[in-house]
């Protein structure tokens, strides 16, 4: 079974959730991941046979046969996707899935009080990605740069 790409629904305004995608984004440049921010004014859940509330409540995932996955599971395979499986894979065994399961769904409910929390820190993570991929660019010669680390812009 081909799980790629895999479409990833986030809230786009969600500062924790838009950091998290960013890094994913960063990590995984090979089309293995498609991000949908369920935040901007066109996106239309009913296309995916789902409801705003629905993807507010949780993350969702899109796999290539049209299946839809919800929760720690999108994020389990979307960091597979991005060569971080092993960070998460702990949330998959059976004594800890469950509270991780549940450990999501109550970071999911308050992720935006959390966000604002976290501001300062999400601030400087943000800055210092920044400030790398200036570094990088700033060694461009000749029209190519080394945007990504891995010689491709």
């Amino acid at each position: 079974m081909n799980d790629f790409p895999l479409t990833l629904f986030y809230d786009g305004a969600c500062p924790v959730c838009s950091l998290e995608m960013d890094h994913l984004r960063e990590r995984s440049r090979d089309g293995r991941l498609v991000f949908v921010d369920i935040a901007a004014p066109s996106f239309d859940a009913a296309r995916y046979g789902a409801t705003l509330d629905a993807m507010n409540a949780e993350i969702h995932g899109l796999l290539p046969d049209g299946s839809m996955l919800r929760g720690v599971e999108v994020l389990r395979r979307a960091y597979a996707a991005a060569g971080l499986g092993w960070v998460l894979q702990p949330t998959g065994w059976a004594p800890l899935a469950p509270l991780a399961e549940a450990a999501y769904r109550l970071f999911a409910r308050h992720r935006r009080r959390i966000s604002r929390c976290a501001a300062p820190f999400i601030h400087a993570v943000r800055a210092r990605r920044a400030e790398r991929t200036m570094r990088r660019m700033a060694r461009c010669r000749g029209g190519a740069c080394e945007v990504d680390g891995r010689g491709r812009s």
